[in-house]
């Protein structure tokens, strides 16, 4: 059985920076990941996209900032436990928690701390009549490697974030011709970033196309158009070598459901003063959390990991003074 202060499920950047921050406490994490590598999301789905919301990094790859991540937290030596999920928790006899995986593999802490992003989670794809047979043959859900893009004819559909990021860096010198679909005039991302797309729009090295939609693929084995239906009802056909519709992911608790934590749609119900959980001990961080003003930010979920572990300090050790003190002052070995 393996031992440990605090139970980290999920090895994403929340999960990575939550080892740094109790670190300094002197405090000892491991971390459990379905996936086969630390990074989360970061690593597994987009680890080339530019990310621009990270403190000193005007921007950053995610798989960049895994790295980092892992940098930081490797002088406080955390344990892992990858390609298992979490399956089962229970309370022992002296009320610290098992843990168990699928694979059988137990885990022992007096915390928890939930760092799971969007839990289990799989693409949402649009409803296009016989979208499956183009898949991996000029339809992607998710941009792995942009690379992969060069030269080459693509189109993107989506209003958040991701479309209009992945649009901005791609119309850079690496795909052939890009053209953005979303199906309203406003976007959902950062205002910085529609206002980048805009200006690539009129400088014609983006195809924007609002109030409009995807509603036909075509191609003979693999995809090579695309039939868009606009607002007012006309039609127009495309030509591409690739369509990426990001419309998010839709995120499934899986196992988690069973725990009898209190969750509204699909997220952990949160206290805002430590980010703990309806049940003593555990906390959930990162996006999988939720409570009034939850804002889904790498940056916010740093936030929430720092003060999770003061919180887990105390609960571990409640006769001790915990007194903050400022790696400035005191650097990494002065924890």
């Amino acid at each position: 059985m393996i031992q440990t202060d605090i139970l980290i499920i999920g090895a994403g950047p929340c999960g990575l920076f939550t080892v740094f921050e109790a670190g300094l406490l002197k405090l000892h994490c491991h971390l459990i990941d379905a996936l086969p590598q630390a990074g989360g999301q970061c690593s597994e789905i987009y680890p080339k996209k530019p990310i621009y919301d990270i403190p000193a990094y005007p921007t950053i790859l995610a798989g960049e900032l895994v790295d980092k991540l892992m940098e930081q937290a490797e002088p406080f030596k955390p344990g892992f436990t990858l390609g298992e999920r979490a399956e089962e928790i229970e309370k022992d006899e002296e009320g610290q928690f098992i843990l168990t995986t699928n694979r059988g593999t137990k885990h022992r802490a007096p915390i928890i701390a939930i760092a799971g992003g969007l839990g289990c989670f799989e693409p949402r794809k649009p409803p296009v009549p016989g979208l499956d047979q183009f898949e991996d043959h000029g339809v992607e859900y998710i941009i792995k490697d942009p690379e992969f893009y060069r030269g080459k004819k693509v189109v993107i559909s989506g209003g958040g974030d991701s479309a209009l990021d992945w649009s901005i860096f791609l119309a850079d010198g690496v795909a052939s011709e890009v053209t953005l679909i979303h199906r309203r005039k406003e976007f959902r991302g950062h205002l910085d970033s529609v206002q980048k797309v805009m200006d690539l729009a009129s400088a014609g090295k983006i195809r924007l196309l609002t109030d409009s939609e995807v509603v036909e693929a075509h191609g003979s084995g693999s995809l090579d158009s695309l039939k868009v239906k606009h607002k007012e009802g006309s039609l127009q056909t495309i030509e591409t070598d690739h369509w990426v519709p990001l419309f998010g992911l839709s995120p499934k608790l899986g196992p988690m459901a069973d725990w009898k934590l209190n969750i509204t749609k699909n997220a952990v119900e949160v206290d805002t003063f430590d980010y703990s959980t309806n049940i003593p001990g555990i906390y959930a961080i990162g996006d999988i959390n939720t409570y009034p003003g939850k804002l889904k930010l790498i940056l916010c979920g740093f936030h929430e990991a720092t003060l999770m572990v003061q919180s887990a300090f105390k609960r571990i050790y409640p006769d001790k003074n915990l007194v903050l003190k400022y790696t400035t002052v005191n650097g990494i070995n002065g924890f």
